[in-house]
């Protein structure tokens, strides 16, 4: 008997790891986003040292995905190249997945992109995401540094023809006559048309990544999956995450729609430890907002900070969105906004100047949400 097409979709975005599984008490999915940040005193070493001890115990403890996002020229994040972080991941993880929350596509070519996730799937086969993004991750001026141009809004304007590029490389499908159809990414698809050539049956999934509106509606009139920043863009959450639900169609990866936000999420073994510690990246990016980006301040530096008015009030509304205290204050503060965005996952960035600090969160909220410990799936 056939079965009805959306129930085979549906069944397909689980096997590819679109869908992941609800753990313990956790109202959805839990997954990590790590921006590699590095605090004053520390090293680049230091900051991706602690990402492998993160993965590690995300994956053991059933978190069911794990990104890091592009950023440049940014001293306090090291993640200006996802696609090598994610292969040093799949060297010391077996079956979380890994991916790009997200991979600047205007920043880059789009056969490269094709050639790097085509890589990193083969080297960690079904656990790969490639999630993209069309903001330029850094200033205007690194953004033109970046694409060896002076117009910065061009790769942006672009991007839905850039990731229609994009995806005919990884399915290796553009039609005849096109100007690339001879043009292979390797690894890839191709490589099965070969004589003898066994290919993996696995490609990564494509998800949009956005802060507004234009990549909502994108990812819904494509029927792809959509990761929403509301650790960065609160206010713009739910009309996002409404506009991506009443503009999706159903396509070959996706029978309903599927949407995770990010959060900005940070638990400690006190209240008063998570307040000092967030009050610490709240200074750092009080300073990136203001043009002076550097490392993480301690949380001793941020206490004896001289906030002008106009920063603690940049502070205060930053910190608002940032569901910080106790493993159960954060349990409730994380419960509560599933419940008003109604999103399929939740993915926790937690923002502190010790990689400890941080690990200590992700096993402080897994403990609370009676995750296991030692995740098989």
């Amino acid at each position: 008997m056939n079965r009805p097409a959306e129930d085979t979709a549906a069944d397909d975005a689980a096997a590819d790891g679109i869908r992941g599984s609800v753990h313990g008490t956790a109202p959805v999915p839990l997954s990590v986003l790590d921006l590699v940040t590095v605090g004053a005193g520390r090293t680049a070493t230091d900051a991706l040292r602690t990402g492998v001890a993160l993965a590690r115990l995300a994956e053991s403890r059933g978190y069911h995905r794990y990104w890091v996002a592009e950023h440049h020229s940014m001293p306090g994040v090291a993640s200006s190249s996802p696609a090598v972080i994610l292969a040093h991941l799949a060297a010391h993880t077996e079956r979380i997945r890994l991916g790009s929350g997200g991979v600047m596509l205007p920043n880059h070519a789009p056969l490269v992109i094709a050639e790097q996730f085509g890589t990193l799937e083969a080297l960690a086969p079904g656990r790969v995401d490639l999630g993209l993004g069309r903001a330029p991750g850094t200033d205007g001026a690194t953004a033109a540094a970046l694409r060896r141009t002076g117009r910065v809004n061009e790769g942006a304007d672009d991007f839905p023809q850039q990731l229609m590029e994009l995806t005919r490389f990884l399915d290796d499908d553009f039609p005849d006559g096109h100007p690339y159809s001879r043009i292979h990414a390797v690894p890839g698809p191709v490589q099965a048309t070969s004589p003898g050539g066994v290919q993996s049956p696995h490609r990564p999934p494509v998800w949009l990544l956005g802060s507004s509106g234009f990549s909502a509606r994108l990812a819904g009139t494509l029927g792809l999956p959509f990761a929403f920043a509301h650790h960065f863009s609160a206010q713009n959450t739910v009309p996002a995450l409404d506009l991506y639900r009443e503009t999706f169609r159903p396509s070959e990866v996706l029978a309903e729609p599927y949407a995770l936000i990010g959060v900005s999420a940070l638990a400690a073994d006190d209240e008063k430890e998570a307040r000092r510690q967030v009050l610490a990246a709240a200074l750092n990016m009080v300073r990136l907002r203001t043009g002076r980006p550097g490392l993480v301040p301690t949380p001793e530096e941020a206490e004896g900070y001289d906030f002008s008015p106009m920063e603690r009030e940049f502070i205060d509304s930053w910190n608002a969105n940032v569901v910080h205290g106790t493993a159960d204050e954060v349990v409730a503060g994380l419960n509560d906004l599933q419940k008003r965005t109604g999103a399929d996952e939740l993915m926790l960035t937690a923002n502190a100047h010790g990689g400890d600090v941080r690990v200590r969160s992700y096993e402080l909220i897994a403990d609370a949400y009676g995750l296991p410990t030692t995740a098989t799936a």
